[in-house]
């Protein structure tokens, strides 16, 4: 009689087959559930937006040193995480670069990437222990398009100050409608909104 959608969203990865293979073995999207295994170890975060910068200030409390590999001269985040994350001392950068490729194994983790320059298109080899992801997510609303009203992004848009989507009886809660916050806590605490949303909506048919 109502359903609540929590189908959340996808990191957004480079497609690279070596990166499928080693995720969890030095791949990773998310530097808050798996920079603590990176002490004292050398990281790549690729990316040049706010969670970039986000997520490159998170490692240094951890690694000895953070590079963050941008494909532009110029990084899409604030001016106040961009300054942030420049001012400290283990963070470095290489602008105008692409991942082409990881290197390692199962086995041995990640080892090192590949880095194309974007300019002259000169590859050269990386050492690192880890690499990071952060050039955005994906909502998980493919099968929605359509149906439910999604914003530019494809998020489900929910009312405001509830989870009521367009649809009468229809809830939305979690990533798959949160593209500021993006956290467990967050997603729990709109899940039991939205249980408590679909409750009364209920009581009232």
């Amino acid at each position: 009689e109502s359903i609540i959608i929590s189908t959340g969203a996808s990191a957004r990865l480079l497609g690279l087959k070596s990166e499928s293979e080693l995720m969890g073995n030095g791949v990773s999207a998310c530097a808050t559930c798996d920079g603590f295994f990176f002490k004292d170890k050398k990281v790549i975060v690729v990316g040049g937006g706010d969670s970039a910068m986000e997520e490159a200030s998170f490692l240094t409390k951890f690694a000895s040193e953070v590079t963050i590999v941008h494909r532009r001269e110029k990084f899409r985040a604030s001016k106040i995480m961009v300054d942030r994350a420049l001012s400290n001392p283990k963070i470095n950068v290489s602008y105008n670069s692409s991942v082409k490729d990881i290197i390692g194994t199962k086995d041995t983790g990640v080892t090192s990437i590949l880095i194309e320059d974007t300019v002259n298109k000169k590859v050269t080899e990386k050492k690192c222990d880890g690499i990071f992801m952060a050039i955005g997510h994906i909502p998980n609303t493919q099968l929605f398009q359509g149906v439910l009203d999604l914003d530019n992004s494809g998020y489900i848009i929910t009312k405001p100050d509830c989870t009521h989507t367009n649809i009468d009886g229809v809830f939305a809660c979690g990533d798959v409608q949160d593209h500021t916050y993006r956290q467990a806590v967050t997603a729990a605490g709109s899940g039991c909104m939205a249980a408590l949303d679909a409750e009364r909506w209920l009581e009232t048919q």
